[in-house]
């Protein structure tokens, strides 16, 4: 079925975003703050986040469970590509689980339907192994051997991409993305760390090469997200359901939600903080 195309609008926005950086005022609020400590499990919704220049959200993506198949050594990992570790692109069965880190012990714990069923420390060689284990047994032949939990080497990071940014998904621009679809869509499918409400979608691609301010912090927006079959699955049923990378190429002549900031000035960004673009 032919998708319905974009309004007028909304390509004069992508338009100029693309190309001059101009367009309307905007106003954008945070109204999510999210981190996923461990790459392809659970969000946590945060009510603030200290960001600190050259950095992510704290532990955000600071650990990863490498497939079988994923040559490494030792309990550290610098960048590796996401085909690396167990993700959603390929393994939506991840989206099973609920997960949750503790800062203070270092510990995860992953839970099914509600109740406990694995626990450990992820800086521990016994904790790891206790979680090793029960991602071998859950996730099966997808796991391509006997996985290991790996954490970031120091100056890395275990994102899609190996900058150390902070990603920013508009609601607004889902919503015009539902328009298409005809159907309900998640942000959470897109994982971004800070979730923003808009006036009009699309406008946070004029922030690229610009330095925004949120709450306390700077960041320098660099890049536009280019999204992959990750973001077809639903983040709470684990179903494979959409065809994302698709609709956006056939409804918007990209494959992009969101975009890519590095922070530049230490400061907390908190839920209901305004989104301010500053001249460099």
């Amino acid at each position: 079925m032919a998708q319905p195309a974009p309004s007028a609008s909304v390509l004069d926005v992508i338009d100029s975003a693309g190309r001059d950086g101009d367009g309307p005022a905007m106003v954008m609020t945070v109204t999510d703050i999210y981190r996923f400590p461990m790459k392809g499990l659970s969000a946590e919704r945060l009510d603030e986040a200290s960001l600190l220049a050259g950095e992510t959200l704290n532990a955000d993506r600071r650990f990863a469970v490498a497939l079988g198949s994923t040559p490494v050594e030792g309990a550290y990992s610098e960048w590796k590509p996401k085909t690396s570790f167990l993700a959603l692109v390929r393994n939506e069965k991840l989206a099973t689980l609920e997960t949750k880190f503790d800062d203070a012990s270092e510990t995860l714990t992953v839970l099914r339907n509600g109740r406990q069923v694995s626990r450990g420390k992820l800086t521990d060689g016994v904790g790891r192994g206790m979680l090793e284990e029960f991602f071998k047994a859950y996730m099966g032949d997808e796991a391509r051997g006997r996985p290991r939990i790996v954490e970031a080497a120091d100056g890395h990071v275990l994102s899609d991409v190996p900058d150390k940014v902070v990603s920013i998904i508009s609601k607004a621009s889902v919503r015009d993305l539902e328009r298409v679809t005809g159907k309900p869509v998640d942000p959470l499918r897109f994982r971004g760390n800070i979730v923003v409400e808009a006036d009009e979608p699309w406008t946070e691609f004029q922030w690229i090469g610009r330095n925004i301010v949120i709450g306390g912090a700077t960041l320098r927006v660099i890049d536009r997200i280019e999204r992959c079959a990750a973001t077809n699955v639903d983040p709470t049923t684990a179903a494979r359901d959409m065809n994302i990378p698709l609709t956006l190429q056939r409804g918007f002549a990209h494959t992009d939600m969101g975009i890519y900031a590095r922070v530049i000035s230490d400061g907390t960004v908190t839920t209901g903080d305004t989104v301010t673009p500053v001249d460099d």
